[in-house]
């Protein structure tokens, strides 16, 4: 191992150990945990079978490897259930465990620079408002495309565990709500790491 590779070698083998962890005995089931953490796997295996090929910025696999923290716990409890959630809702006096909305923040947040770094690297796209607009779009359309994966899943799943997917805690917008914090995700990770994704990536692409 290089010392190239042992910042996303050392991410990868965490995640590895994390997920044994918590996948022995989750409160909320195996089912639950696979159908919330499985989708961020596949992402894990993508990155990691183009990676002599395609290495990305540790920026990106440090981002990769928080958002995986929080499918984790998510499907550890059941976003509805996580204990985090429920100390915010007491503490605050809120009308519900609000863990999910950090999740759905994520799924634009950790995404968007991903798709960031794919377009500069792989098109003729610069750094400008064209950029900025379809990497928003790009991580609006993966928070509708996680809304009908819910939907799905509930639809063909046990009832029970479908329904812990959904984790709409009776909101009649939740699916609206969960797109909507996906672009504002998007949108925050592009203008506050922006700059320190770049010199990321620019000390990948000059090795």
């Amino acid at each position: 191992m290089t010392p190239n590779d042992r910042l996303p070698t050392t991410l990868l083998l965490a995640l590895l150990a994390l997920c044994v962890a918590t996948a022995i005995a989750p409160p909320a089931g195996r089912l639950n945990w696979a159908l919330e953490v499985g989708p961020g796997l596949v992402g894990v295996a993508v990155l990691a079978g183009v990676y002599r090929r395609f290495r990305m910025s540790n920026l990106v696999y440090v981002c990769v490897f928080l958002h995986m923290l929080i499918l984790i716990y998510g499907g550890f409890y059941t976003y509805a259930a996580t204990p985090l959630g429920n100390w915010a809702k007491d503490a605050f006096d809120l009308s519900r465990n609000h863990y999910d909305r950090i999740g759905h923040v994520a799924l634009g947040f950790f995404p968007a620079l991903v798709t960031r770094e794919i377009l500069l690297r792989t098109s003729p796209l610069v750094r400008g408002k064209w950029l900025f607009f379809l990497v928003c779009s790009v991580c609006l359309a993966i928070g509708a495309f996680w809304e009908l994966l819910e939907w799905w899943t509930t639809l063909l799943v046990a009832s029970d565990v479908g329904t812990a997917f959904l984790g709409s805690q009776g909101d009649v917008w939740d699916a609206q709500w969960d797109m909507f914090l996906a672009l504002v995700g998007a949108a925050v990770s592009l203008l506050v790491l922006g700059k320190p994704h770049d010199r990321s990536m620019a000390a990948v692409t000059d090795l």
